[in-house]
């Protein structure tokens, strides 16, 4: 198989250019160049804000082309310039809209699209992508749309899948502060599992959407399973959200945040998806344990800072916060 894929040198699509690769197909990464490409690849540097930006992909017929744009005029620009047996589009649980609860359907309600050429920040994100998918959805070409909750393992560069495990790791004290929300459904999907069900999907011509995350597993578990990979013998120690709030931590991810922790009841249980049709098609996930143990691997190495969790000043405030803030008039547990 001859693939393209539209970029292919960061993250997720690396992942999948590396998982082609190793199934024995040609693939070519059209990208701006910001990051190397993976070895072994045929790699095209090219700008897609440019409106000729894919020209040099034009003019022959792909097997597969994977796309993972962000924004609506990169996909309408992909349909129009490139010729492919097959389209794949990676789009994002976000597509969903508020309120849908855990575990939604690919038939779930979504968000209205959003029809301008790019998207503007994260309030768009979702409306984004459902334009994009429209737009491959519409085409004469089959098409088959992606939906993952959150990706992680190595390579993470958000730290949401690796803080966890790294501040269980390095505690500073004999304690680590998570959210008191044990309960908290949670779903992950390994990059390297999502890679490969998308190189599949691409394989078998797959068409519609579907959802991509693994099991979906209650937050004290994640935590749990965080603390056993670290192997330090660190305790959690829970916090109300009250105190958190006060504190100024955020829930989900960036600065001073509980990464996975979502405090917003209309969210809760965001990521958790119905992945039944992508694993009736094939789609197979390692254990949490085994992504957890690799994003930790990948966070003692890297070279970039993290972008979710506290930090040690951080994370000992929180610890030290006095029982009475934020409401709670309940001793910290021993």
């Amino acid at each position: 198989m001859e693939l393209l894929i539209l970029g292919g040198t960061r993250f997720l699509g690396r992942a999948v250019a590396e998982d082609a690769l190793g199934r024995g197909h040609q693939v070519t990464c059209l990208a701006r160049g910001s990051a190397p490409p993976p070895e072994g690849v045929a790699f095209v540097r090219a700008d897609r804000d440019e409106d000729d930006g894919l020209a040099p992909a034009a003019g022959r017929t792909w097997d597969g082309v994977v796309d993972l744009t962000l924004h609506p005029v990169h996909a309408r620009r992909a349909v129009r310039d490139l010729t492919t047996g097959h389209w794949l589009f990676v789009s994002t649980a976000n597509v969903y809209a508020d309120g849908t609860g855990p575990e939604p359907s690919e038939d779930a309600p979504l968000v209205d699209a959003h029809d301008a050429d790019r998207m503007e920040g994260m309030e768009t994100y979702g409306g984004a992508k459902v334009t994009c998918e429209q737009t491959y959805l519409a085409s004469s070409t089959p098409a088959a749309v992606v939906r993952p909750g959150l990706i992680g393992g190595p390579g993470d560069a958000s730290g949401r899948s690796g803080y966890w495990p790294w501040r269980f790791a390095h505690p500073v004290g004999e304690e680590v502060a998570v959210p008191d929300d044990p309960d908290l459904p949670c779903a992950l999907v390994d990059v390297r599992d999502l890679a490969a069900w998308i190189v599949m999907a691409t394989e078998q011509r797959l068409q519609g959407p579907s959802n991509v995350t693994g099991p979906t597993t209650p937050l004290s578990h994640v935590l749990a399973t965080a603390a056993q990979v670290a192997g330090t013998g660190a305790r959690a120690r829970p916090i109300p959200p009250p105190v958190l709030a006060e504190l100024g931590v955020r829930p989900w991810m960036g600065p001073t945040s509980m990464p996975l922790w979502l405090d917003d009841a209309t969210m809760r249980g965001f990521g958790t998806l119905d992945s039944s049709r992508a694993r009736a098609a094939g789609l197979r996930t390692r254990p949490l344990a085994d992504t957890l143990r690799d994003a930790l691997a990948y966070e003692e190495t890297r070279t970039t800072p993290r972008a979710a969790g506290l930090t040690d000043d951080e994370e000992r405030r929180v610890l030290e916060a006095p029982p009475t803030l934020g409401g709670w008039s309940s001793s910290p547990p021993p």
